[in-house]
Order: C-alpha cells, then structure tokens, then sequence
C-alpha cells in the first residue's frame, strides 16, 4: 500500500516515522517551546534531518482538559511554518479537527490530514480531504479533549474501537475520501484509561486486519506515567520500550517527539519485525 505516491510519501517498505510539532502555548509535554514560526521551523527541520519522514504540525493543544482554539488562530500559528517546512522539502501533515484549518493547511502546502476526531468534530472535514485527494488518517477518541477522560466506560475497548473506525471508514469513503489513503489510528490516551491504552496496543494486529496502515502514538503519554512513575519528561526510555512494541506488533507508523534520540530503537524493531514476517 502507498500513500500519495506522486508525493513520495509512504511506501511502507519500513516503518514510518512521524516527527511531532506542537506550535502550540499549551501541549502537555512541550507547550510554548516552538510556539514562534522561527522556533517551529528549526524544530522541524531538525526533527527531518534526524529521521522524521513525515512532520506533523499542530495549532490546538489535545491534551485531556484542553480546550478548542478558534480555527484562525490555529491557521496563524501553523499555516506559515507548514509553508516553509515545504518549502524545504518536508513531508507534512496538518493535526487538526477543523475543516479550516485543513483547508489552509493544504493550501500551504500540507500533504495529509490528521483527525483526532476521523472527521466527527467538523462536518465539512470528509469534504475537504476528499476535495483534495489526500491520505487521511482517522483516529478514534470517546469525545472532545476538554472531557474526553471523565467517566471512561468501555464494555470491549478493542471491540469498540476497531468497530468505530471501521464506520468512520466507511462514512470517510463514502464521502469521497479515496479508501487505500486512510490510516487508522487506536488513539492512545483519547478518553481511555491504562488498561484500555494496553489492551488496544496488544490489539494491534486486530487494527491492523481492519486493512489499512496503522499509525500509533506512544510518546511520552500519561499511561507510560503510570507504568513508571516517571514525570513526561523522564519518558524518553518507556516511550522506546512502547515504540519497539508497537512496531513488533505490526504498526505501520510511529508518532513521536524524540526523533534524533529514539531512531535507532526504531531501526533495530523494525529489522526485528520485518526479519521475523520474512521468516
């Protein structure tokens, strides 16, 4: 499977990198360190140089309790950055619920959509990836940042969220968003509590059955937290532990901050991975 061939984008020979890039004041682990387009844009280029494939920019923290950022100001603080990291050659997605925002995005360049929400928050979101023949990547959460960890409640966590993002397909392709350019994402720590966050790594082969890539976000996220007792920016050796994980288990794409320092984790698992399905 290829995503955007013509863009050179994803091939899947080997595990896919995806570098992240908060222009955010607020994110749980980096808010307001890269919240100028200068800062942004040298973090960029260093998460690229250091291994990133595809970079990842967002303008509205998703943190748990977090609330919405009105669309302009998202498109103000990414909408520049995104056109310079193109600009110098990067492969770029744009993290966000808001048709708007996507559309500014693409216009500035951005090459893929990511949706927390897999298009549920904003009704115009499908119309806008399917416009732009995009790849999508359609992620499951309960419910909104701002109160997506009160009352979590799952009967079958793995069988819930692998039925709600194979409707969201549907609905996405139906909508005219092109099947063979969605990416699935289980949405770790998105109104799930630890035990639901292992169960759904554990599941990612059942994700993977689903027949599309698999991307998953392991770094430095709370339930790793709660395994170790270590603070977010004491993560860096459990979200290498998680990432390795996932990527023997059949994940398509890592999503992470440490790019430079986790690469050669990545490398080493996704060898191992890719020796043992040889065999």
């Amino acid at each position: 499977m290829r995503l955007r061939a013509d863009a050179g984008l994803v091939s899947f020979e080997r595990v896919v990198v995806m570098g992240v890039l908060n222009v955010t004041p607020d994110s749980f682990s980096d808010g307001g360190r890269y919240a100028t387009p200068e800062a942004a844009v040298a973090r960029g280029r260093a998460l690229r140089d250091g291994g990133a494939d595809i970079l990842d920019v967002g303008g509205e923290s998703t943190r748990p309790g977090a609330e919405p950022v009105p669309a302009g100001e998202q498109i103000r603080r990414t909408a520049p950055v995104i056109e310079a990291l193109v600009a110098d050659g990067a492969i770029v997605s744009i993290d966000t619920t808001s048709a708007e925002v996507a559309r500014a995005a693409l216009f500035a360049g951005a090459h893929l959509v990511n949706d927390i929400s897999a298009g549920r928050f904003d009704a115009a979101m499908l119309d806008v990836v399917a416009d732009a023949g995009v790849p999508f990547v359609a992620m499951h959460t309960s419910a909104r940042p701002a109160v997506m960890q009160r009352e979590v409640r799952y009967d079958d966590v793995v069988a819930e969220v692998c039925e709600h993002l194979r409707e969201r397909v549907e609905v996405a392709v139906a909508r005219g968003v092109a099947r063979d350019q969605i990416v699935l994402d289980p949405g770790l720590g998105f109104g799930k509590q630890l035990p639901h966050n292992l169960a759904l790594l554990h599941a990612i082969p059942r994700l993977a059955a689903l027949g599309h890539p698999v991307l998953v976000g392991t770094s430095r996220k709370s339930f790793l937290g709660h395994l170790t007792g270590r603070p977010v920016e004491e993560r860096l050796m459990a979200t290498a532990g998680s990432v390795a994980a996932t990527i023997a288990l059949g994940a398509h794409i890592v999503r992470v901050h440490d790019v430079v320092e986790l690469r050669d984790a990545i490398v080493v698992a996704d060898a191992i991975a890719r020796g043992a399905a040889v065999r």
